[in-house]
């Protein structure tokens, strides 16, 4: 069922790797509304905010633009004094469908896009990152880049009818957005070969099962219980939220980023070889890929 977008429209962050402290820039941020100009959206609700990716003409995918904007959306809230939660959702019938090959094609090729001041990367693979708590809602195609965006939330819920995948490597590409790291992390050695290794799907039982999803809900209330949990972190006190954030991102971090540094530059060599673009020829094609491994 089609996703309707319902308007009802410092102290200091601790770093994650030192725990020293540093002043905050604060910002205001500012409604965005579900125009089809606005690859991203954004709803205030009080001391928590909705972020919508905004592309279901085409499933969500995200190009270069709709990752700046959503990275822009990641600061603005991080940096909003007035918020302590953020729900991230996609409107239409699917979550997303992961990253629009096309639109990135150049950029990728180039090591990827780059983010400068007043963005945090959404994939979380520069830092510094997100100190706020994210919950992430999906439903519908939940693929590869979506499925990454996904990982690094705080808390996941997931409707009965999402369909997980990460199948870059049946396309001659790679999970180069981080599911080499957090879905290793979180789901476990096998399970994240199993189906990152084959480009199988899973459903939202089998990602409840491995430990990736928290919530299972319908495709109707998916939305409705990430606000619910958004609600009760936003009325806890939010100094205590950051510390808890930043004291359990210490033990995980330090062991991860070096291999969240090194996709770009691995997805970068991918994009310029012979079976990549086999890959993409096969599926304007609508045939079968064969590969070579050059």
């Amino acid at each position: 069922m089609p996703r309707v977008f319902r308007k009802t429209v410092l102290f200091s962050a601790i770093s994650l790797f030192t725990g020293a402290v540093f002043a905050q820039t604060e910002v205001k941020m500012v409604d965005i509304s579900t125009s089809p100009s606005h690859k991203i959206t954004v709803e205030r609700r009080g001391e928590i905010v909705l972020i919508g990716i905004n592309r279901p003409a085409i499933q969500n995918r995200l190009d270069p633009e709709a990752y700046l904007a959503l990275a822009k959306a990641y600061y603005d809230y991080d940096h909003d004094p007035s918020l302590r939660a953020a729900v991230l959702f996609g409107h239409g019938a699917n979550f997303s469908q992961g990253l629009d090959v096309e639109g990135f094609k150049a950029v990728a090729s180039a090591g990827g896009v780059t983010l400068g001041d007043g963005l945090i990367d959404p994939l979380g693979k520069k830092m510094p990152g997100l100190t706020k708590p994210l919950i992430v809602a999906v439903h519908g195609d939940t693929w590869n880049m979506a499925h990454e965006l996904f990982l690094v939330a705080d808390i996941r819920v997931a409707a009965n009818n999402t369909n997980f995948g990460q199948d870059e490597n049946t396309h001659g590409r790679y999970p180069g957005g981080g599911s080499t790291v957090r879905f290793v992390r979180e789901a476990g050695w096998g399970n994240a070969m199993r189906y990152m290794l084959t480009g199988d799907h899973w459903s939202a039982s089998e990602a409840y099962r491995m430990g990736t999803v928290q919530e299972i809900a319908d495709p109707q209330s998916d939305l409705d219980k990430a606000i619910e949990l958004a609600n009760k972190i936003a009325a806890n006190g939010p100094l205590g939220i950051k510390a808890t954030l930043a004291s359990a991102h210490r033990v995980i971090d330090p062991a991860q980023v070096d291999a969240l540094s090194n996709l770009d530059v691995q997805r970068a060599a991918l994009y310029k070889s012979k079976d990549f673009q086999e890959g993409r020829k096969a599926e304007a094609e609508g045939r079968s890929p064969v590969y070579h491994g050059e």
